[in-house]
């Protein structure tokens, strides 16, 4: 099982933060590695869907918990990869927000073979997702 955890600062308000981050519907906007979302069930805080990844435009399964303003968990289902994504948003001050990406996942079938080089891509992708987040952030402020 592979495991990353990054954190970033984030100059906006918690509310901002989470109008972003909250979006489900906008994630292929900020991480590139989703290519798209197609929303199954919904059912209060608890939404199931497909998401198509960039690993050869593999569909996974993904069960979304969201806990406003604090976290969303994301469980992985079926698919290349399976595991567990955490995002938590912490206040530290009414102008800033860190938000916390935690990955445990398992590579499934031929992409065992890749798991370091896709751990990387995840992290990298990661990093990435946070800096596209901050810079809408201070392009709405």
């Amino acid at each position: 099982m592979a495991a990353l955890e990054l954190s970033k600062e984030l100059v906006a308000p918690l509310d901002k933060v989470w109008d972003i981050v909250g979006d489900l519907d906008r994630e292929p906007e900020f991480w590139h590695g989703t290519k798209s979302i197609r929303n199954i069930n919904k059912n209060g805080n608890t939404v199931e869907r497909d998401v198509v990844i960039a690993f050869k435009n593999s569909v996974c399964r993904e069960i979304v918990q969201l806990d406003p303003k604090k976290r969303i968990n994301i469980r992985i289902l079926s698919g290349p990869i399976r595991g567990t994504k955490t995002i938590t948003l912490i206040s530290a001050n009414n102008n800033t927000t860190t938000v916390t990406v935690h990955w445990k996942i398992n590579l499934s079938g031929f992409y065992k073979l890749f798991s370091g080089m896709i751990t990387k891509h995840i992290h990298k992708g990661t990093e990435e997702a946070l800096e596209r987040i901050s810079k809408k952030l201070s392009q709405s402020q």
